[in-house]
This record gives C-alpha cells, structure tokens and sequence, in this order.
C-alpha cells in the first residue's frame, strides 16, 4: 500500500517538479535563454590552382575562437579545389546540411561570386575573402573582407603620377582578377596622365607567358602592370627581366606573398606593390589603427606555422573573426542561432556597426557599401633584398 500511496510530503513533490519542468521548458523558448551553437561554413581552395592563397586562410581558421558573443561556435570547413561550380556545391550543402548561419569565402574570385549566388538566393550572409564586383542588388547579403580592386588601384595609380609615367603596359589573368585590374587602370588612365599601350592576358594554370611579355616589351611601355595573384604573378616579371626590360614592374594586393618572393627571387627585387597593412604590422606607426590587430594576428600565426608565413589571404580570415565578434552580439539581442531571424539580424548588424579595426583596416559597412574599408586598409610596398619594405 504505501507504494500506492506514498507520504504526503511526497505527494508535494511532484507538482513542485512539474512546475520546475514546465517553468524551465519555457524558459528555453525565451530568447538569448538556451545555448546554441553559432555555425560557420568556411569555404577555401585547400587543393586546386589557387591552393597558395587557400592554405593560409585554413591554416588561420585554426586560430579561432571557441565562442564568439558568449555562444560557441561550430566551425565547417570545405574545400572548393580552386572551382566555381563546386564551391556552389559546397555552398550549397553548408546551408541545407549544415544549417550554417554565415559563410566565408571563397578565396578565389570566380569561386566566391558563384557563393554570393547562393548566399543572396538563400539569405545567409557571406563574408567573400575576394573583393568580387556583383551586379548592383546582387550583393544584398554578401560583404567583402578585402580591399576593393578600385581603392587599391587608385593607390598604384597615385604612384605612378608620382613618379611621371606616361606609357603603361599591362599583362594580367584572363579572368575576374584581371578584368577588374584592366577595367579599373582604363578608367584612372586619365587621371594618372598616361597611356595603355599594351594589354596581354593569361591563365593561371600558364606555365610560359613568353608571347604576351614580348609583345608588351614592343609597346616600349615605361612601366608594367601584372593584373596577376599568388604564385602565378611572379611569371610575367620573371619573364620580362629575362628579355631586360629595366622599368618599374607593379604588382597588386592579390600577389604579395612571400612565395612571390621565393620563386621570383632577384627578379622581383624593385617591384611596387598595392598591399593590405598586415604584411608590413611592424613597420606601420604606432598611430595606426589596425597596428595592434595585425601585430597580434601575425604574432599569433608565424608562431603556429613559422616566421615569413604571414599572407593577406589568412589575415581576411582572422579579420572574418574581428567583424563577427562585434556584428554577433547585436544580433544575439533579438534572435538565436540557426533561425533565419538571427541571420537577419547579423546582416543588419553588419550594415549598422561602426569602426571596427582589423588587420586590413577598419570596417564601416553600410546598406550602400558592402566593401566597408578605406584609405586606411591598404599601404604600398617595394621588394627590397627579399623582404617587404614599407613605402608609404
């Protein structure tokens, strides 16, 4: 019987944990009141022709960290093997899969335009690690981490005003890279007060560009433009110092790595290039504002994977992590993690948070402009005894 009918101070018991339950059950509904998992869909060119600028960025995804706005996070990276249509795959499955609240990538400019496609179709915002140009209101959910091609030109443009040039010749990839580089040094030609006397392309897989360099060095230009990224960029220069031609050769932000200088050796020596600030952080004044971000990613990084490591694709990575520490606290306020609210919410976040120092720059997304840096996010260097030196 008393197993029937237990105490009454057991009776009391049980609606006091049925209320316990009830209150907790509810409790979890109510925002910001359960964990969840932020998920984050990495996509990088880990294999494939632009492997070179893809390792850094996985390599730097190994520094990230295990919470962001007191939520952990959950990391998905995949590799896109340096290919449009299979980075759409990837992309693809990280949203109806893996269920990931952001997306960052790709490397490759072909490759993260095809992600933007499926970013913007499925309303999940996309952090490109390539500064792809889209169709006006085909950027809604995709916001650049690099410098915009246009900002980084008027800065080589700038410098060969400077310096009086009057002829340019250009040899670039036969691709998205090179046809932003040409389109943006044809519109800034009058501004710069010369010529384009020579346009050649290339494709990044090309192993001898001996055609294209002689018919650039029968233009006479006064200086080159290689519209070129990774280690592909140090073919031109290699070929036109062969055939000796003596004039300055411009390089842009998607070349500087230090495997240019590797396999390009006493060639590159002289060259002039458009750079984010974190391959020079000690060189940069104290007054800086990204000073401190860039020293502390280069710090981090070249103690994992060795000094000279350092590349501007890994650091749009780490800088992925600087936005999202500030965007996902604002969006954790009205929604949670794996809800199309909270996706929103980080995309309005993005838009509306102000001066957020970087590695690369300082941040200031807005409706109108998904590129969000300035004149502070880029430097130009010169190749000096095989090291990076600091020009301005």
């Amino acid at each position: 019987m008393s197993d029937l009918h237990p105490p009454a101070r057991r009776d009391g018991a049980r609606p006091r944990l049925r209320r316990a339950l009830l209150a907790a059950a509810v409790v979890a509904l109510l925002p910001g009141a359960a964990a969840a998992d932020i998920t984050i869909g990495l996509i990088v060119p880990a294999t494939g022709s632009t492997a070179a600028l893809g390792i850094p960025v996985k390599n730097t995804a190994t520094l990230f960290p295990e919470e962001i706005g007191g939520e952990k996070v959950r990391l998905v990276v995949v590799d896109d093997a340096s290919d449009p249509t299979t980075a759409t795959t990837q992309a693809r499955r990280l949203v109806t899969e893996e269920k990931v609240d952001v997306i960052l990538g790709s490397v490759m400019t072909g490759a993260a335009i095809a992600v933007a496609g499926v970013a913007r179709e499925s309303e999940v915002p996309q952090l490109a690690l390539s500064p792809i140009d889209l169709p006006a209101g085909k950027d809604n959910w995709t916001f650049r981490l690099p410098q915009n091609v246009t900002l980084m030109a008027r800065a080589v443009v700038a410098h060969m005003k400077a310096a009086g040039v009057k002829t340019v010749g250009f040899i670039g990839f036969s691709d998205a890279w090179g046809d932003f580089w040409l389109r943006d040094l044809k519109a800034l030609a009058d501004d710069g007060g010369f010529r384009l006397v020579a346009e050649e392309r290339y494709a990044r897989a090309d192993t001898s560009v001996a055609g294209q360099v002689l018919k650039v060095m029968a233009a006479r230009p006064d200086v080159v433009l290689v519209g070129a990224s990774g280690t592909a960029a140090a073919l031109p220069q290699l070929a036109l110092r062969e055939r000796g031609f003596k004039g300055v050769i411009y390089q842009t932000h998607g070349a500087v790595t230090h495997d240019l200088i590797r396999i390009g050796g006493a060639a590159m020596e002289g060259a002039i290039l458009a750079s984010g600030p974190v391959m020079v952080a000690e060189q940069l004044p104290e007054s800086s504002p990204v000073r401190a971000v860039a020293l502390d990613y280069v710090t981090r990084y070249e103690a994992k994977f060795g000094a000279n490591s350092r590349t501007q694709f890994g650091a749009h990575g780490w800088d992925a992590v600087q936005v999202l520490n500030r965007v996902v606290p604002a969006a954790l306020k009205t929604a949670r993690p794996g809800t199309r609210e909270f996706r929103s919410a980080l995309r309005d976040a993005l838009e509306s948070e102000r001066d957020i120092p970087a590695s690369q720059g300082v941040f200031n997304f807005t409706k109108d402009d998904h590129f969000g840096l300035d004149e502070r996010g880029h430097v130009l260097l010169t190749i000096e005894k095989g090291q990076w030196k600091l020009l301005k």
